[in-house]
């Protein structure tokens, strides 16, 4: 896709292809065990009561996790 050693500039690049220069440069980090623990549980609640928004489960949410 984007060839860093090419004489064309990466900026160049990718406006060829139609995307930001930021997601050339873009790593994503790995989510820590906590912030998974707690999307487990909001995953949880919502399948459980899905008729519920977010501001009726979320005091509940975190004081189990």
């Amino acid at each position: 896709m984007i060839d860093r050693d090419h004489t064309l500039p990466i900026s160049r690049q990718a406006k060829a292809l139609n995307i930001s220069r930021g997601a050339v440069y873009y790593k994503p980090r790995p989510v820590s065990d906590a912030d998974l623990q707690i999307m487990r549980r909001i995953d949880e609640l919502h399948l459980e009561h899905p008729f519920m928004g977010a501001r009726s489960w979320a005091p509940g949410c975190c004081a189990t996790c």
